[in-house]
């Protein structure tokens, strides 16, 4: 079933129900949201996706999946949270991580510490948090493209 959307990087579109993710925790600054659309970028060659907030066209988050820049990607989350959005392991999640991009798009970080984890087929996410000592909140992605022979 579609549903209509507006959205801060395509304005207005219509999205398949399935794309719609339950957060019921939101996400850390932005509780208050619960439900967020996963929209490819437009490009199908990008690495990037959006995690658009359904009812705030205002709030969205550009995100990428780890694994596309640091090949070695190894978040140690917390069982507790995998359960949380019904999933036995992390091999059943999609792992992203929210970007930020600042004025020099070369200097574009990637939050390595706090992944976005989502069940596809619950429809259910949430952003956990790494136990790793390895990872930061910001990661310069092209190096660490550079690093795992991007």
């Amino acid at each position: 079933m579609e549903k209509r959307i507006k959205t801060r990087p395509f304005g207005e579109i219509s999205i398949d129900e399935r794309q719609i993710i339950s957060f019921p925790e939101g996400i850390p600054g932005f509780d208050y949201i619960k439900a967020f659309a996963l929209l490819d970028s437009g490009d199908e060659n990008s690495p990037f996706k959006w995690l658009q907030a359904c009812d705030e066209e205002s709030i969205a988050f550009i995100i990428i999946c780890p694994a596309d820049f640091a090949g070695d990607y190894a978040p140690d989350i917390p069982q507790s949270d995998i359960e949380s959005v019904g999933a036995a392991s992390l091999d059943e999640l999609l792992i992203f991580s929210i970007v930020t991009i600042p004025e020099d798009p070369s200097k574009m970080t990637a939050n390595l510490q706090g992944p976005v984890i989502i069940h596809p087929e619950k429809r259910l996410g949430r952003q956990a948090i790494s136990m790793s000592e390895r990872y930061f909140v910001r990661h310069l992605i092209l190096d660490e493209m550079r690093k795992s022979g991007g």
